[in-house]
């Protein structure tokens, strides 16, 4: 079998994680979306699931769903953008599906693990299309943040 070399293995990761974002980020806004449809009703299926503060907690959960979903299909501000994700959905896990076993089709915790787990790592890596890489290039302060390359870093090295 013929090896892929690095810079073209590095080109399709980079298109692999632009599609898991898109449609990570599609996922959360559908989700949101359903719940923004009926907020008195998602409210007090909160409530009913013990979930603390539930009116507050809708109101994160939306924003982070609308918010973090365009915040993720974007690559903005990746790491948070995954913290909060994963959060929100090891809440569900927690608060809603965790009694209900492993499996989704019986309302398990399958899918909102999965979900955590992606949001992480896309959180994490993201890839170069990402809105993180260009505002990275600009700002020491985005790159530091984001733990990205500035695009002085090159010229730093050669310097030294």
């Amino acid at each position: 079998m013929k090896e892929i070399p690095d810079r073209r293995r590095q080109q399709v990761l980079d298109i692999l994680f632009l599609v898991t974002r898109v449609v990570l980020g599609i996922v959360f806004i559908a989700h949101g979306r359903l719940k923004a449809k009926d907020i008195s009703g998602t409210i007090d299926g909160f409530r009913a699931s013990d979930i603390p503060l539930p009116t507050l907690s809708c109101w994160f959960t939306l924003i982070v769903e609308f918010g973090g979903g365009a915040a993720m299909i974007l690559g903005l501000a990746l790491p948070l953008t995954g913290l909060l994700q994963a959060v929100i959905t090891l809440g569900a896990l927690v608060y809603v599906h965790r009694e209900q076993g492993f499996y989704t089709h019986q309302g398990g915790y399958e899918f909102v693990l999965v979900l955590a787990a992606v949001s992480l790592t896309i959180g994490a890596t993201g890839g170069r299309f990402a809105a993180d890489e260009l505002i990275a290039a600009r700002s020491r302060t985005w790159a530091r943040l984001t733990g990205r390359p500035h695009a002085s870093a090159s010229r730093e090295s050669v310097s030294v």
